[in-house]
């Protein structure tokens, strides 16, 4: 049963946070709820509705209808109601409120757009753009060509690089655990030019700035941004180099369990989705990433 005393929303909110900081979920997740349920109290305060006992499935309603009027796109709407969800469902597990007014909130229809993945022009031009900068040359052809995620990038360390034995230890990152990735020709020798040029520091962090200190990954995602844009390559993120990774392996006939594995997918299902990318928009001759 839910506690004598209503409880304010911001405290809910606070719980919230840290209970899905002790699921270890991942730092842009929680950072993408925490902001939805803000913008959801700040909406629910001028409606003079302050704790969680107060809420209204109408009330959520009016929340979403809003947002629609204010230009979110159906996306963007559906994924605040997936943070909206979890917050009620957390609410009602720890007994915070009886009734769980988000339970029947409807999500918008919308298409699933494909993952972008990169043509052979394209990070062609990208390579070429970057060329002469040896650290994010070594960080683009290390995503490209084992598809690790960017914070997964950020957190490697010297000792994670094996160029003798070409393999590539991914540390535990957040919610994903950790895996070892066999590193190609192309990955070994950009590695090597830049742990050649790499500042001398105390630091173990592979990726380092000049002076020393760690690459952070919203300093690296703007880097390899500005390189998009010199490469002209439009509508573009830092993402769609992992989805040009797994989409090549499939291209190249790798098994689809093993690419889930390379890829530390939690599910086959996440893998599979990116063979009707690979069936509509690449051809076999565009497989070789090897090149430099």
């Amino acid at each position: 049963m839910p506690e004598s005393n209503p409880i304010p929303l911001h405290q809910a909110q606070e719980g919230f946070i840290q209970d899905l900081r002790t699921k270890n979920r991942a730092t842009a997740t929680i950072l993408a709820y925490g902001k939805d349920i803000e913008q959801l109290i700040e909406f629910l305060e001028k409606m003079e509705v302050s704790s969680v006992d107060a809420v209204s499935q109408e009330q959520i309603k009016a929340f979403t209808d809003n947002l629609s009027k204010l230009n979110y796109t159906a996306k963007s709407i559906s994924r605040k109601i997936n943070s909206i969800k979890s917050f009620f469902r957390f609410l009602r597990d720890k007994e915070y409120t009886e009734a769980n007014p988000a339970a029947n909130i409807a999500h918008p229809r919308y298409d699933v757009k494909p993952p972008r993945v990169l043509s052979k022009m394209e990070y062609r031009a990208l390579r070429d753009a970057c060329r002469t900068d040896a650290r994010i040359s070594a960080i683009i052809e290390l995503l490209l060509q084992t598809g690790i995620r960017i914070g997964e990038l950020a957190n490697l360390k010297l000792d994670d690089i094996n160029l003798e034995k070409s393999i590539l230890a991914v540390r535990a990152y957040e919610s994903h655990g950790p895996r070892t990735i066999p590193l190609t020709k192309a990955a070994r020798k950009s590695l090597a030019n830049y742990i050649e040029e790499r500042p001398k520091t105390r630091d173990k962090t592979l990726f380092v700035t000049k002076t020393g200190r760690p690459f952070l990954v919203r300093n690296i995602r703007a880097a390899i941004d500005r390189y998009f844009k010199i490469a002209g390559i439009q509508n573009a993120r830092v993402n769609d180099l992992r989805h040009t990774f797994i989409a090549q392996q499939l291209i190249a006939g790798t098994p689809l369990v093993y690419i889930s594995k390379l890829a530390g997918h939690k599910r086959l299902s996440t893998t599979e989705k990116y063979l009707k990318v690979t069936d509509e928009k690449m051809e076999k001759d565009e497989v070789k990433l090897e090149e430099l």
